[in-house]
């Protein structure tokens, strides 16, 4: 079943991780071993999350990897849905 309108994971990232802690997102990147504008793209929802990244955010901020990832397929299921109408897909059945 999909989420309704489920957020970006990196929305998730900074309301819920980030500004909770008092963070920067400099300071997260450090932690997280990733450059700033790696970590900037994910939270201006310009990138998704990998499956390295779900993992560094396990690592950092005590969670699971699978979470980080399921976030990420439902947002982007979410986003492909939108445009079902625009494939051209003809419904395959048995002779």
């Amino acid at each position: 079943m999909l989420m309704h309108n489920p957020p970006h994971p990196g929305e998730i990232i900074k309301e819920l991780c980030l500004v909770p802690l008092g963070i920067t997102v400099t300071d997260a990147a450090k932690g997280l071993g990733v450059s700033r504008k790696t970590l900037s793209s994910i939270i201006n929802g310009k990138a998704g999350i990998s499956p390295e990244m779900a993992i560094r955010l396990s690592i950092a901020f005590n969670t699971s990897s699978e979470s980080w990832i399921n976030q990420q397929s439902q947002y982007d299921l979410w986003q492909a849905e939108l445009h079902r109408d625009e494939l051209h897909v003809t419904q395959l059945v048995a002779a």
